[in-house]
């Protein structure tokens, strides 16, 4: 009996100290939104924002080509001369490779 009431007076001393402990443990590891996988969410959030500001800016870029493209026969020529690499009869092409 005489541990039980040495066990008690410990608890009783550190009282605060083991339910801030017990409440560290839940909100750490225990809890179904713990602050673990919050930090992972806040990653991977972060991560399809960065996706989406890529895909956002391959879009504008897409988006000003086919402008050009529908603006007239101008447009068609040039991307058929840089990207198709198409020419006029009397010009000649040369293609710089960079490192």
């Amino acid at each position: 009996m005489g541990k039980l009431v040495k066990l008690w007076n410990v608890i009783c001393s550190y009282k605060y100290w083991i339910v801030s402990a017990g409440f560290l443990v839940i909100l750490f590891f225990v809890d179904e939104n713990n602050l673990v996988r919050r930090f992972q969410y806040y990653c991977e959030i972060k991560a399809l924002e960065s996706e989406i500001e890529h895909y956002r800016s391959l879009f504008e870029r897409d988006t000003k080509r086919l402008d050009a493209l529908e603006s007239g026969p101008e447009g068609i020529e040039k991307v058929a001369r840089e990207r198709y690499l198409m020419k006029a009869s009397n010009e000649d092409i040369y293609i710089f490779e960079g490192d």
